[in-house]
């Protein structure tokens, strides 16, 4: 084999490996390391009787998998600023698996017609806390905000 070939062949061998190289990276920084909060949309809808609901979706995605998500509520006029470590004591949302690394997340609560009519209204915004299977975290102090009515 000449001295052109095998330069020739290692070239293409080393962009070949470059190019690899290259495509996993630019695969792995598709999908973040810690978890990631999307696509977050909260509604209140009025029930018949008086009560009302909250709806609270969102997409997770983290290279490991999600293990949970946490959510909480609350009326910005009360000032209140969770913090990740008050977010591990509220309820979970449901997540469902829409890839290994991607879930769809969601969570309702409802209130009797009593507890709707004390809540207060206008702004509130939702704070969600994901945690990922390799236990990494994602605070969004402001994954959503909705308006409350009566």
């Amino acid at each position: 084999m000449s001295k052109r070939l095998v330069v020739s062949s290692l070239a293409a061998v080393a962009a070949v490996a470059a190019g690899t190289v290259v495509f996993v990276s630019s695969a792995d920084a598709a999908v973040p390391d810690k978890p990631e909060i999307s696509k977050a949309t909260a509604h209140s809808t009025a029930e018949a009787g008086g009560g009302a609901s909250l709806a609270f979706t969102a997409s997770v995605t983290d290279n490991s998998g999600i293990k949970n998500l946490r959510v909480l509520a609350w009326p910005a006029s009360s000032g209140l600023a969770p913090t990740a470590a008050e977010m591990r004591e509220v309820e979970e949302a449901t997540c469902k698996a829409t890839s290994t690394t991607v879930s769809k997340c969601t969570y309702t609560v409802k209130s009797s017609a009593k507890e709707a009519a004390t809540l207060p209204q206008g702004v509130w915004h939702v704070t969600a806390l994901a945690t990922a299977k390799d236990h990494d975290t994602t605070l969004a102090p402001r994954a959503a905000t909705l308006t409350v009515k009566h």
